[in-house]
């Protein structure tokens, strides 16, 4: 996209994210009128991230060349997923230790809701179980990514060892993630009224500003918690941009569209096609944005890990329970796994949380009590997990042999 059009197209996002606020905020369920808008945009997002996902980590892993760098490769990623994703565990319990958000909260015994109820015989086994799929063709169908590119990074791996006869399909696939980016920019252009609606529609489902304001001061200690504590984590990937690549607040500046957007759609994946594009405007390496963008996408989600982190501990201090250091310490190493495994099942966030409440003994029902904030700091946490996957894909470029830029 000419940077002259990428700035208009930010501005207009920009618009449609203040004027989306505003419409759902007074207009209420009125709104809600305008919610397919929202819908046909978040679909036209969502049926190129198969093709693009499939075609940039085949080419991405085939770009590096000798099948053994991929090992390099893989650890370095892989690290900073590791190590980001504690540091936002470690942050949110900072966090909620200082602010107790808890602390005054009564709760009564109440059911657990439907959903937490489905997912709480879900641990870790399962988490892993998801990374390989029998059936390739089910798990697109049902959105579970981390199959796929767990099989796309092997199918690749595998293209580079046959010489000449695998050059065409790698061709093939160059050819389709081209076109693919391609049609990104131009769905793109239909993103300040798709953001506009989705925004608005959210917001009128709640009843308006009134009605959102009245559930947020149920909880709102705990949305103070989660933003600030989400706030001082984007402040540390911005340090670990600057002192690793020497990127700053020009990087950021471009990836704006993506992160609107990502704030707009609450979802890491319909994004990665928008991530993938404003990364390769900030000039980083192709090979770093094909292979970490879509992994990151699906495994890397430090602002999930934050809020796990949060409102696990705020249940305990809500029903009075005291943790000590043993139980958050658990609840870091599990909240850091699961937040990076979890991306192969549906509703990864409530996948992620109900494993960390197993984990250390809480009750299910505190879930029930999140549940009215939880779309508002859904879209948050999201910004954060693009702006972590932006920052990753910089990072390894650092590294890579022969880098371009």
């Amino acid at each position: 996209m000419p940077h002259r059009t990428a700035l208009i197209l930010l501005g207009l996002i920009i618009v449609g994210v203040i004027a989306g606020v505003l419409a759902g905020w007074y207009a209420g369920p009125r709104m809600e009128a305008v919610a397919w808008l929202g819908a046909l945009f978040l679909n036209a997002l969502k049926m190129t991230i198969i093709p693009l996902i499939l075609s940039a980590v085949i080419t991405g892993v085939a770009s590096l060349g000798d099948v053994r760098k991929l090992g390099r490769v893989g650890t370095i990623t892989i690290g900073y997923y590791a190590c980001t994703t504690a540091i936002a565990v470690a942050i949110g319990l900072l966090m909620v230790n200082l602010i107790q958000p808890g602390s005054g909260i009564s709760l009564g015994e109440g059911p657990i809701p439907e959903g937490v109820a489905a997912k709480g015989e879900m641990g870790i086994d399962d988490i892993l179980l998801s990374l390989v799929s029998p059936n390739l063709v089910n798990a697109a169908a049902e959105g579970q990514l981390l199959p796929l590119i767990v099989f796309a990074i092997l199918f690749s791996a595998t293209l580079t060892t046959l010489g000449d006869k695998g050059q065409p399909v790698l061709a093939f696939f160059e050819g389709v993630n081209e076109a693919m980016m391609k049609l990104v920019v131009w769905i793109m252009y239909l993103a300040p009224v798709g953001i506009f609606a989705l925004i608005a529609a959210r917001l009128g489902q709640t009843g308006g500003g009134e009605a959102f304001l009245g559930e947020v001061s149920a909880v709102g200690w705990h949305v103070v918690t989660v933003l600030s504590g989400l706030a001082l984590h984007f402040g540390v990937l911005l340090l670990i941009l600057f002192f690793i690549t020497g990127r700053g607040w020009d990087y950021l500046f471009t990836m704006l569209r993506a992160l609107l957007t990502a704030f707009g759609t609450a979802s890491s994946s319909a994004t990665l096609p928008l991530t993938m594009e404003c990364v390769r405007e900030n000039g980083v390496d192709p090979r770093a944005v094909r292979f970490v963008l879509p992994l990151g996408s699906t495994i890397n989600m430090d602002g999930t890990a934050l809020y796990e982190s949060a409102a696990a501990m705020f249940i305990a201090q809500a029903y009075g329970i005291s943790l000590g250091l043993e139980q958050q310490a658990l609840i870091f190493v599990t909240a850091t796994l699961a937040a990076i495994g979890a991306a192969g099942i549906p509703e990864a966030g409530l996948v992620t949380l109900v494993i960390v409440l197993n984990a250390v003994g809480l009750p299910l029902e505190g879930v029930g009590l999140l549940l009215a904030v939880d779309w508002f700091l859904d879209r948050f946490r999201t910004s954060i997990n693009v702006w972590g996957d932006s920052v990753g894909a910089a990072v390894l470029a650092r590294f890579l042999p022969n880098n371009p830029s």
